[in-house]
């Protein structure tokens, strides 16, 4: 279905539209529409959101027998998730402008710098990962790993291997906690309706302390092996160059941030709302004034309707998710949640343990952290009668974070499984004790903030 975009971008579109004026009417319409996108959708997923669709579908009609709602009043509740697949849907638009800047290439020439050992290149290789995957995403772990694995051929192949699979993923989690095109960031303000601003200092400051931690233990580990010196090295004629793009990569990159906290305070827009309106229009204003207009108009287009037309694990995964959360909501069965909760609501640091290790094991299973999110989304009122919203909104996205690197079947892993050629579990196995790491500070400072 070459022209499936149309169709999705219609309904973003009129989703939108819902947002300004709202209309009970409309959201009948988006709801029914949202069922059309799960009938197209729900035969092009693969084979694991299949099955995660399937159960939040027949456990939310299951607990939709046990509640007062008619089917027509569970319609416009269908279209619950659409801000969310609006805000992915914009998001490879921002990807073309960073593709069309050629700053993708300003990983591999930071990455064949000049190193004495093989600490400095798993430092740098962390930095450039967090940087670029900012913008990038899942990219950035392709663009790093491809080209460390050809710096390293001349290094024994189990510690190369080493420094690909943790220095790329772990680099690649350090961006997320604070990346406003980050879709575990957007769901955790999603649920919680915590500000944006209010949260960002604390997830840069648990991101600074664990990149400082990690990049600590990497140039102690492997200070003892040397970086050969090759031709790739001597690339000095380069460094102004790469100064010039860092420059003007971090000046758009704080400049989004600053806009996204200023049109959102200003106009009371919803954070998933102003990062959506925001990313097109400004990927086409820093495409502008850096002279790669054309570049990123033919990039953006392409990957945009390849990217639409390919949307079906999420479409599956949040108009399913709709259902399941909003029926448990209005059903008794939520009454029953409630009482291992209570039982343990004088101590929320079991709440806080509990949330982590729900991450971690369903992760171990190939669940998505999205989706486990989602499944925590429908008891989070109770939830945040113990904890405070920011501690609420701290703990999900931390631990959702800390198990992309120990994801078995996550898309990261699996990239990196297949550019490797190791097992998974392998993987899983050497990012296990950062993982730990990462989420125990995510407890801690989740509890300071109760």
């Amino acid at each position: 279905m070459k022209n499936l975009y149309i169709f999705f971008a219609f309904i973003f579109l009129l989703h939108i539209i819902s947002v300004f004026y709202p209309n009970p009417y409309l959201s009948y319409v988006l709801g029914t529409l949202s069922i059309a996108m799960l009938a197209i959708s729900y035969g092009r997923a693969s084979r694991l959101f299949q099955i995660l669709g399937l159960g939040f579908s027949i456990v939310g009609i299951l607990l939709f027998f046990s509640t007062n709602l008619t089917v027509w009043e569970v319609v416009p509740m269908l279209a619950g998730n659409l801000s969310l697949l609006t805000l992915l849907a914009v998001l490879p638009w921002m990807n073309s402008a960073v593709a069309a800047g050629r700053f993708d290439k300003l990983m591999q020439h930071l990455l064949r710098g000049n190193v004495r050992d093989l600490g400095q290149l798993y430092q740098r290789s962390t930095t450039a990962m967090m940087s670029l995957t900012a913008f990038l995403n899942v990219s950035s772990a392709t663009i790093a790993q491809d080209v460390l694995v050809d710096n390293l051929k001349p290094i024994q192949k189990k510690i190369a291997n080493k420094i690909i699979m943790m220095a790329t993923l772990r680099g690649y989690s350090l961006a997320l906690p604070w990346s406003p095109l980050e879709v575990l960031l957007a769901m955790g303000i999603f649920i919680t309706g915590v500000n944006y601003a209010t949260l960002l200092p604390w997830m840069i400051l648990i991101t600074v302390f664990m990149y400082g931690l990690d990049s600590l233990w990497g140039r102690l580990y492997f200070k003892q092996y040397p970086y050969p010196e090759d031709n790739h090295t001597a690339l000095h004629q380069q460094n102004n160059q790469n100064r010039s793009k860092i420059i003007q990569l971090v000046i758009a990159l704080c400049s989004f941030l600053l806009l996204v906290i200023m049109i959102g305070n200003v106009f009371e827009l919803e954070f998933i709302l102003t990062v959506t309106l925001l990313v097109f229009p400004f990927a086409c204003l820093w495409t502008l004034a850096i002279g790669r207009w054309k570049s990123f108009w033919t990039i953006g287009w392409n990957r945009w309707k390849n990217s639409m037309n390919n949307m079906d694990n999420f479409i599956v995964l949040f108009v399913t998710l709709a259902l399941f959360t909003n029926t448990l909501n209005e059903s008794p069965a939520l009454l029953m949640l409630q009482d291992p909760i209570l039982l343990v609501a004088d101590y929320p640091i079991l709440i806080l343990i509990m949330i982590q290790f729900l991450f971690v094991v369903l992760s171990m299973f190939g669940v998505h952290p999205v989706a486990t999110m989602g499944i925590l989304s429908g008891i989070s009122p109770m939830l945040m009668d113990i904890l405070s919203p920011l501690s609420l909104a701290v703990s999900l996205i931390i631990g959702g974070v800390s198990t992309v690197p120990i994801g078995t079947y996550g898309l990261v892993v699996t990239i990196t499984s297949m550019s490797l050629k190791q097992s998974p579990y392998y993987i899983t196995y050497y990012n296990l004790s950062y993982s730990f790491v990462f989420g125990a500070l995510g407890i801690v400072l989740s509890y300071l903030l109760i």
